[in-house]
């Protein structure tokens, strides 16, 4: 299962990573994002050692959700030494998720 982060560990399990990290931005009452949540899911165990796949719930965790900007969820950032690299909004297949993965390792 993907890594919950919160608006208090943000900066600690995204941006000081030594590895990429993807983050799902999503809510429990999107419907979207709970056809993402399993592709997600999937990926962590994938690419377990290799990159951290995290979700924030932007319900109780606002701040890095406007910091970068996302106003529809889903919304997937793929982060790399703290800066983000990509950026997926919408529902997307696997394959586009794992790309955006790949290109950051």
């Amino acid at each position: 299962m993907a890594l919950e982060i919160t608006d208090a560990t943000f900066e600690e399990v995204v941006l000081k990573s030594d590895k990429p990290v993807l983050v799902d931005f999503w809510a429990a009452w999107c419907g979207p994002c709970r056809m993402v949540a399993p592709i997600i899911d999937e990926l962590t165990e994938e690419y377990e050692g290799k990159a951290v796949i995290g979700k924030v719930d932007v319900d109780a965790n606002q701040e890095f959700a406007a910091k970068y900007g996302v106003r529809n969820i889903p919304t997937v950032l793929v982060f790399k030494g703290g800066e983000v690299v990509d950026k997926q909004v919408g529902v997307a297949p696997k394959a586009t998720y794992a790309a955006k993965i790949d290109a950051a390792i």
